[in-house]
């Protein structure tokens, strides 16, 4: 088994195919395939399902691909330690969060320390952000509720209620607080399952013996935020995020404290990276004031 039969491999995995694994990696198609060919020749396995559309993983392909992410991540890290100084300068830092204005004063201190370094930020919900984490598609996350896990380093940013919202429009706007059975009336709009902020609600109004049902479903905040506006129902957001909108009205929930925790996040096996260290120390100075 060679490194190079694994770069090929792995770059093969990620990237979705063999055209764009050669492109990553500078070199021919017919190169890759026999280095991916080669391994799988040697060890009589089959790593790829090969039609004429799309390459996908086989159960073993799938099973080296957890071990070859992590190869590669560390020596990423081998990388980045050798050349620290190198990294702060010209480095890329990938973020995941579930609402990217938690982050914007860390963002604002670290770009000014640090100018060189790129930032990529995405937007998704726990679930995204968990997943992401593990599979090392992104070094920090951002999400709506501390994790349990043992596995992460956090730090927590801040500490805010859920709240309703509606249109302005909106004979509900005229309340300034609902309750839970109130809520439970409405046509509400909610976030997709995977949101911890829908998770949380749904849990406490259970535990008071209340049914909330989405009479609409959305995927993402701004699109709830959206369809909330055009007058289609109350929608929920934790306080922090609500922000300032003209056409929508905050209405506070009473008889529950439903609290969200909003942390920033990254895997222990990767907090000693210079860049996730760096912003790490800047979220925590922060925190601290």
């Amino acid at each position: 088994m060679r490194y190079v039969q694994l770069r090929a491999f792995h770059n093969v995995a990620v990237c979705g195919g063999f055209s764009r694994a050669a492109e990553a990696l500078f070199l021919t198609q017919p190169a890759v395939s026999d280095q991916v060919r080669k391994l799988e020749e040697e060890y009589d396995v089959l790593l790829f399902n090969r039609n004429k559309k799309q390459v996908t993983l086989t159960q073993a392909g799938h099973q080296l691909l957890e071990i070859t992410r992590r190869m590669f991540d560390t020596e990423q890290q081998a990388l980045d330690l050798l050349s620290e100084s190198r990294a702060l300068r010209a480095g890329t830092l990938r973020i995941v969060a579930d609402a990217a204005h938690h982050l914007l004063h860390i963002l604002a201190a670290f770009r000014q320390k640090y100018p060189s370094v790129q930032i990529s930020l995405r937007a998704g919900n726990t679930e995204t952000v968990i997943t992401s984490l593990y599979s090392y598609e992104a070094d920090i996350g951002v999400l709506g509720e501390v994790p349990e896990s043992r596995e992460f380093d956090i730090v927590t940013l801040n500490s805010t209620p859920i709240i309703a919202f509606a249109s302005s429009e909106h004979p509900i706007a005229r309340r300034s607080t609902v309750s839970l059975e109130e809520l439970s009336g409405q046509p509400l709009v909610m976030r997709e399952r995977g949101s911890k902020t829908r998770q949380k609600l749904e849990d406490f109004a259970a535990a008071a013996g209340v049914t909330l049902k989405p009479a609409i479903e959305a995927e993402g905040r701004e699109a709830v935020r959206e369809i909330v506006a055009a007058g289609a129902g109350v929608g929920f957001v934790s306080a922090a995020e609500f922000g300032r909108d003209g056409r929508l009205a905050p209405i506070e929930i009473v008889g529950a404290e439903m609290l969200m925790d909003e942390a920033l996040i990254c895997l222990k096996e990767r907090s000693g990276g210079k860049l996730v260290r760096a912003f790490f120390e800047i979220a925590r100075s922060l925190a601290e004031r």
